[in-house]
């Protein structure tokens, strides 16, 4: 067949399936939405678990380890790292005093939690947090128009630019804490903090804290410290002597990995007393190792769901089939081969697939722009949404292939259409 005649071909097939998509607009419609929910749901599965994967495990934190009472080390980095959970329990001044003074460390910083402002999460530490670590990998902390570091010696706290917008707070405004990590308005502490910088946004569980001076949590009404077991309340005025003193955790940078791999050996696997979360990303990673299967569940939903779009744009084409024959027959009377025919209804059910994948893409971004808005701001972790996920490939090009396949068997239908009875005069 010469060029000019494939060309002639070609255009009348496309010519068939644009009048057979205008003629059968609702059924087409509806055929396209099931493809793009299915196509872009498929593809967000698969985005939503890498992206989360690696937010959780890499670049949320620049500490290398926590250090924290003797228990979980799921919960230690959830209630440390991502203010989540509760604490597991306190461990001595003494042990943060050691870590820091350990030629292994390049920086220790205490935390003591344990209360909150509205439900956001209250933080006792020192001000080398916003000096010596940073808020991610290679992003420092930075303090909005006029902000500064609390003075260690005064009621001042620093917050979190989500706790800023979501409560309307600023540099100059003044809250008191509440006790506990869930809000209850009848544990009010008595003490007045004044707000003296705004943290800018650091896509980091950061964003979602209020950070006060350690000494603040030691001397607030109702705490009591037990560092040598017995029950010291601080009085004001006067030092608190460093052996009544505990904290929640210490947050460590390490000088080396193998740094890590000593202090895991001296603390977890010799040790008693406390628990070293280490290295953190790996004790994320089992956790999403563990919950693994939810989304195993999701994908295999997704799954069904582009098999079940593929069976509808099937039963589109063939549910035509029948108001269709004579239109074949015509076909075939004015000499189109039955490779016309049965081409003409494999691009047709094609053409439906491929708008329905490349309205997915629109689903899909609509699908992870939400996850993405619901995880920064209820755990503080931000998702890549710039990244170009393997699946927004591989998933359009297997949902084509499928609405060609699925064209095949109302294709062959056409394709045994007899010319003669399907031309006789319809009484």
């Amino acid at each position: 067949m010469s060029a000019a005649g494939s060309q002639g071909r070609l255009g009348a097939l496309a010519l068939m399936v644009r009048r057979s998509l205008r003629q059968h607009a609702l059924s087409t419609a509806v055929t396209v939405l099931s493809v793009a929910l299915a196509s872009g749901l498929t593809m967000a599965v698969f985005a939503v678990r890498d992206e989360s994967r690696a937010a959780f495990t890499g670049g949320a934190t620049s500490f290398d380890a926590v250090l924290g009472a003797r228990g979980s080390q799921l919960q230690l980095v959830l209630n440390t790292v991502f203010h989540l959970e509760t604490s597991a329990g306190n461990i001595p001044w003494t042990m943060y005093q050691a870590m820091r003074a350990d030629p292994r460390v390049a920086a220790a910083i205490p935390y003591a939690v344990g209360d909150n402002f509205h439900g956001y999460r209250i933080v006792g530490t020192t001000a080398e947090l916003f000096t010596r670590f940073e808020a991610s990998k290679g992003h420092p902390y930075k303090f909005g128009s006029g902000g500064r570091v609390f003075d260690p010696d005064k009621p001042e706290a620093v917050i979190g630019s989500i706790v800023a917008r979501r409560l309307g707070l600023d540099a100059g405004s003044t809250f008191h804490p509440f006790h506990g990590v869930i809000y209850d308005e009848s544990a009010q502490h008595s003490e007045t903090y004044t707000l003296v910088g705004v943290l800018e946004p650091t896509n980091t569980p950061s964003d979602r804290v209020l950070w006060i001076p350690i000494d603040g949590v030691f001397r607030m009404s109702g705490h009591v410290l037990r560092g040598t077991g017995t029950e010291y309340v601080a009085q004001e005025g006067v030092e608190i002597p460093d052996e009544h003193k505990e904290v929640s955790a210490v947050m460590i940078k390490l000088r080396t990995p193998q740094a890590g791999m000593m202090l895991d050996q001296t603390i977890n696997k010799q040790g008693k007393v406390a628990t070293l979360a280490w290295p953190i990303g790996r004790v994320m990673g089992e956790l999403l190792d563990k919950i693994g299967w939810m989304t195993q569940v999701l994908a295999l939903v997704a799954y069904l769901v582009v098999i079940v779009a593929a069976s509808s744009v099937l039963a589109s084409l063939y549910n035509t089939m029948n108001e269709r024959r004579r239109d074949f027959a015509i076909l075939r009377a004015l000499g189109a081969g039955r490779g016309t025919v049965l081409a003409a209804i494999v691009l047709e059910s094609t053409a439906i697939t491929v708008l329905g994948a490349l309205a997915g893409l629109v689903v899909y971004i609509a699908i992870l722009v939400g996850v993405a808005s619901v995880l920064r701001d209820q755990v503080g972790v931000v998702l890549d949404l710039t990244r170009v996920h393997p699946a927004l490939v591989a998933t359009p090009c297997a949902v084509v292939a499928l609405g060609a396949l699925a064209g095949l068997l109302p294709a062959f239908k056409a394709y045994s259409t007899d010319v003669a009875s399907n031309l006789a005069p319809v009484s």
